[in-house]
């Protein structure tokens, strides 16, 4: 899974670029809970919604909850300035 391309894509307005593949990842995994992480990277992967709920064992409008959640928090101004590298 490519990080920079998926957050790009649901980021509005982002100031900078973003840190490298490996940064971002681990930024996800503190910022994000477990599931929303799991539920994320299922989803951008290419998962549908269906299979990534079989998979977690949750209901399909708890996933889509989730993945929502997910997505409001990369846009959060904390979040992007942890997701952008500074010295660039």
């Amino acid at each position: 899974m490519n990080f920079a391309d998926s957050l790009e894509k649901h980021i509005d307005k982002l100031v900078g670029t973003l840190k490298d593949e490996e940064g971002l990842k681990e930024v996800l995994k503190r910022k994000f809970t477990k599931k929303e992480y799991k539920v994320f990277v299922s989803i951008e992967e290419g998962n549908s919604i269906e299979e990534t709920a079989k998979t977690l064992n949750e209901e399909i409008d708890r996933v889509e909850e989730i993945y929502k959640k997910a997505c409001k928090k990369v846009n959060q101004e904390l979040f992007k300035k942890e997701l952008v590298d500074i010295y660039n």
